[in-house]
């Protein structure tokens, strides 16, 4: 049973990479510019279908979320149940969050689409409408992360006391903890947090890919082979 839950999660892991850097880099990074509001609603009407398969493979993503919530529990209740029930409860709450976020991105389309109560709008106030959801929808995603942050500490303190997953995926999913709670929390807080946003980001992207993508394929091609 073990072994058929890691495949899961293993698979689960990697549709979240595949839809996530879809959504992300092929869609939002191509078609939004936050510094010029008129190209950004230019590129989502030229590109509508594109922005809305875009939205859809968040919505897949957030559905493999909840199911990589699960079979995570499911295979680190062994070393701690109250801290695995924990680990997945933050989780599902960052899914939760991000996607009450999705929600901006379809006001985007819903804004440049011209409804009637719109009318009373020019053009320049719509497209600057459609930054703003965009920077909505960032800004909520951002709280999410605050919990997904919590969860890869407790993660990565499961694994590290598993004794069945490498420990140092434990500890490069710690890290990342560390620091996407304090990317989050510069965002809240710092003012100038554009001049270190870099350091940040490197400091969450670095271990995060690192740990979860070696989390992702062991649990692919390893697994928990045996009830502990």
């Amino acid at each position: 049973m073990n072994l058929k839950i890691s495949k899961l999660a293993g698979f689960g892991y990697l549709a979240i990479f595949i839809t996530g850097f879809f959504a992300n880099f092929f869609v939002l990074e191509r078609l939004v510019d936050l510094e010029n509001a008129s190209l950004t609603a230019t590129n989502i009407l030229a590109n509508e279908l594109l922005f809305r398969t875009g939205i859809f493979s968040f919505i897949l993503m957030v559905v493999f979320d909840i199911v990589l919530a699960w079979a995570l529990y499911i295979l680190l209740k062994p070393v701690d149940k109250n801290l695995s029930l924990l680990s997945g409860w933050l989780r599902l709450v960052n899914s939760t969050v991000f996607g009450v976020a999705l929600y901006h991105l379809f006001s985007m389309l819903r804004v440049l689409k011209g409804a009637g109560y719109l009318k009373a709008f020019v053009p320049d106030q719509l497209q600057a409408m459609v930054l703003m959801s965009f920077n909505s929808f960032n800004d909520t995603w951002l709280v999410g992360l605050v919990f997904f942050g919590l969860h890869l500490l407790a993660l990565g303190y499961l694994i590290f006391k598993s004794g069945y997953i490498p420990r140092i995926i434990g500890v490069l999913l710690v890290i990342a903890g560390f620091g996407y709670l304090a990317d989050s929390f510069a965002n809240f807080i710092l003012i100038n947090y554009n001049d270190y946003k870099n350091v940040f980001q490197a400091v969450v992207i670095i271990p995060g890919v690192v740990g979860e993508l070696s989390l992702t394929f062991w649990l692919l091609f390893k697994g928990v082979r045996n009830e502990k």
